[in-house]
């Protein structure tokens, strides 16, 4: 069964990132990407990862609304989000079992969330 793994982060962390110098955000990526590379090895290789993103910044994004014929284009994610969905993986996994596992792995879920959601094919 494929499962879609939305990364979220806190909008303390995504304004703790903002902070930081060029330097200091390329240090702390850095830190962390031996663990991805390594989790997205293991993933490819088993056949267990579909696909996977990294989203742009929170203020790249825009919001599409159609009312009343109207097509309305806002900047952003809605203001009052606490967390902010920052990335996302389609993983193909036995059971719901399995994809807990793989999420728990994730990284970001020490400073985030990982959310599931089983995918519909049609």
């Amino acid at each position: 069964m494929k499962y879609a793994a939305l990364l979220t982060n806190t909008s303390d962390d995504i304004a703790r990132w903002a902070t930081m110098t060029e330097e200091e955000g390329k240090a702390a990526r850095e830190a962390e990407l031996p663990r991805w590379n390594a989790l997205f090895a293991e993933l490819g290789a088993s056949g267990k990862i579909v696909s996977g993103a990294e989203l742009d910044e929170p203020a790249q994004a825009k919001t599409v609304r159609v009312r009343n014929g109207e097509t309305l284009v806002t900047d952003g994610p809605y203001a009052e989000t606490k967390e902010l969905i920052g990335g996302l993986m389609v993983l193909e996994c036995d059971d719901l079992d399995e994809a807990i596992g793989i999420a728990a792995r994730i990284p970001v879920v020490e400073r985030g969330s990982v959310e599931l959601r089983p995918l519909i094919e049609h």
